[in-house]
C-alpha cells in the first residue's frame, strides 16, 4: 500500500521473509508509485527484523517503510576515466544493487588483468549474501553480460566490504590443507571457482614441494585439482 507524505515524497510499507526481501518489495512499490524516481534518494526504516518460528516452522515477517523524493532520476553521467566496458559494468552493478533496495556507490578499476567493481555503502551484507552467493551471482551476470555484448572480454570481479580479500585468505587456507592431502597421495578436487579464484589457488601452491595443480572442467564450473607431483 502506498500514499504520499507530501507533494514531493512517496512512502510505502512492505513485508518479507527477510529485511532484504522487504526492502526489495518496497523499492518495487516505490517505482510503481513514482516512475523514474531517483534510487539514491530512497530512505528505509526497518520496523521489524522478522523472526523464524520454532524449528523453522512459520515466521514473523520483516517489515520496512521506504520513502523517496518523487523527482525523476538524473541521467547517469559518463565518467571521463572509464572505458565503455567499465561504464557498462558500473551501470549494471548499480541497477542490480538498487533493485535489491541497497543504496551504494560503485567504483570501477580497470587494468590489463581485468575489471574490479567495488561497492561502497551500507547494507552490503545483503549484496554479499550467504557464503557470498549473491555477490558471486552478480559477478557471474556481469561476466556473462560482457560476453553476450561481444566486448573484448576481461574477467570481472565484483567486491563489497573487502569480501574478496577475506575470500582470498580462505582460499589460501583451503589450498594449503588440500596440499597436505595431496602429499599423502590423494587427488583433491576443489569446488568450482572463477578464473581469479583459481589463480589464487595455483599461486598459493606453486612453490609447495610435492604437489602440482591443474584446472579442469568447463566454465562456469571449472575447478582446481591438486595432485601429488
Amino acid at each position: 500500500m502506498s500514499d504520499s507524505a507530501d507533494a514531493s515524497e512517496v512512502t510505502v510499507e512492505a513485508t518479507g521473509e527477510t529485511v532484504g526481501e522487504a526492502k526489495w518489495k518496497a523499492l518495487r512499490d516505490l517505482e510503481r508509485a513514482a516512475p523514474g524516481l531517483d534510487k539514491s534518494s530512497v530512505r528505509f526504516q526497518v520496523v521489524a527484523e522478522g523472526e523464524r518460528g520454532l524449528l523453522g516452522v512459520g515466521y514473523t515477517p520483516a517489515r520496512v517503510v521506504a520513502s523517496a523524493d518523487a523527482v525523476p532520476a538524473r541521467p547517469r553521467e559518463p565518467r571521463p576515466d572509464e572505458s565503455e566496458t567499465a561504464r557498462h559494468i558500473r551501470e549494471l552493478a548499480e541497477t542490480v544493487i538498487g533493485a535489491m533496495g541497497v543504496v551504494a556507490q560503485v567504483n570501477v578499476r580497470e587494468d590489463d588483468e581485468g575489471i574490479v567493481a567495488t561497492c561502497l555503502g551500507d547494507d552490503l551484507g545483503v549484496v554479499i549474501g550467504k557464503h557470498g552467493q549473491t555477490i558471486d551471482a552478480l559477478q557471474t551476470v556481469a561476466n556473462a553480460a560482457l560476453f553476450r555484448a561481444g566486448a573484448a572480454h576481461k574477467p570481472v570481479t565484483i567486491d563489497a566490504a573487502d569480501y574478496r580479500s577475506r575470500r582470498r585468505r580462505t582460499l589460501e587456507g583451503i589450498a594449503l590443507r588440500s596440499a597436505e592431502q595431496a602429499v599423502r597421495g590423494e587427488r583433491v578436487e576443489l569446488e568450482p571457482m572463477t578464473p581469479l579464484e583459481r589463480k589464487v589457488v595455483h599461486e598459493s601452491l606453486k612453490d609447495v614441494p610435492g604437489v602440482e595443480t591443474a584446472s579442469e572442467g568447463t566454465e562456469p564450473n571449472r575447478y582446481v585439482v591438486i595432485l601429488p607431483s
